[in-house]
């Protein structure tokens, strides 16, 4: 039995052979086809270096209207949305307290007159003629003190913005009784890119447009540079002023500020040759050259239309690709796509 299996193996072996002609089984090698992308060649131009900040109106300047300490309020002469003027008088508050250090003062200006009288005949010695006046003097600085803060009055042309009392309340430290903010004129702070510190001047003209008044244009002036940068976020601040005579613009208004920094030659390329990298903000374009592309990360300017103004990464007069991507690695070879 045995050696009948052996008698089969042999005569397969036998036929398997001359099927193939005792020739070597040849291997078929498959050759990958090369990616195949579409080109564009772009170069420098002249481009407007024109950026858009974004801003929260605020008051020129805002004044909290309180006393110092805590007391009664007796009446309040104004209300939210009134416009108010410098030295008027805006809050009365309690005068018990200085009704009282009315008459201290009294009683000191006489205890004075008197020491003074006696001095000048020779029955008071310089140094009581001197704590008399001292004593004198505290008393009319801590009655001027507390009119100013009996009545209160605005330190500035403005616009009640606030009103955080009614009449009789009790005054405490925390809220002011009132807010009273200068909108003539109104500023913007915006945070500049270091890379324009040595281009932003004071005087400068901005265009400011505001959301609630869609596409009209404020004309602002930059009235501000702040000398330092900011080390974490590599910028600097600037403030605009707006002459807002008309006081249509308020503060918590939402503003877009625009500056034109110059031209500046820099290479301008499609949108779609820039491909952004997943998981990160960073920006690449494919550059062609030598029937390889490379992956070069770049820095995005302007946006214009359907280009886009490279601040750096791509070389003047490159070819760069804006179709076919998605299959390329830094240092592929492709074929080009006419």
């Amino acid at each position: 039995m045995k050696k009948s299996f052996q008698l089969i193996a042999l005569f397969a072996i036998a036929f398997l052979s001359s099927c193939t002609g005792g020739k070597e089984t040849k291997t078929v090698e498959v050759v990958e086809e090369k990616p195949r992308v579409k080109l564009a060649e772009v170069k420098a131009r002249p481009v407007e270096q024109v950026q858009e900040y974004t801003a929260t109106v605020e008051a020129e300047v805002k004044n909290n209207i309180a006393p110092s300490s805590p007391v009664r309020i007796d009446k309040i002469f104004v209300e939210v949305g009134d416009r108010v003027s410098k030295g008027q008088k805006l809050v009365q508050m309690d005068a018990a307290n200085l009704k009282q250090m009315k008459l201290q003062l009294e009683n000191k200006q006489t205890e004075f007159n008197r020491t003074d009288e006696l001095y000048k005949v020779g029955g008071a010695s310089k140094s009581e003629w001197d704590a008399q006046k001292m004593a004198l003097d505290v008393q009319q600085t801590a009655y001027n003190n507390l009119m100013e803060n009996t009545a209160l009055v605005s330190p500035i042309n403005g616009v009640v913005t606030a009103r955080n009392y009614d009449n009789g309340d009790m005054y405490s430290s925390g809220n002011p009784v009132l807010v009273v903010e200068q909108i003539t004129p109104v500023k913007l702070m915006i945070n500049v890119s270091e890379a324009y510190f040595t281009k932003v001047k004071k005087g400068e003209p901005v265009s400011v447009t505001l959301d609630v008044y869609g596409d009209e244009v404020f004309n602002g002036k930059v009235s501000l540079v702040y000398p330092t940068i900011d080390a974490a976020t590599r910028t600097f601040p600037v403030e605009i002023k707006i002459d807002n005579k008309d006081q249509r613009i308020r503060p918590g208004m939402f503003a877009r500020a625009t500056i034109n920094f110059g031209v500046e030659d820099n290479v301008v390329v499609p949108d779609l040759a820039i491909v952004k990298q997943a998981g990160s903000g960073d920006r690449y374009v494919y550059v062609y050259k030598d029937g390889k592309v490379s992956y070069n990360k770049v820095e995005l300017g302007r946006r214009m239309g359907v280009d886009y103004e490279l601040k750096s990464g791509v070389p003047n007069n490159s070819q760069v690709v804006i179709a076919g991507q998605s299959r390329l690695i830094n240092g592929t070879e492709v074929e080009i796509e006419n």
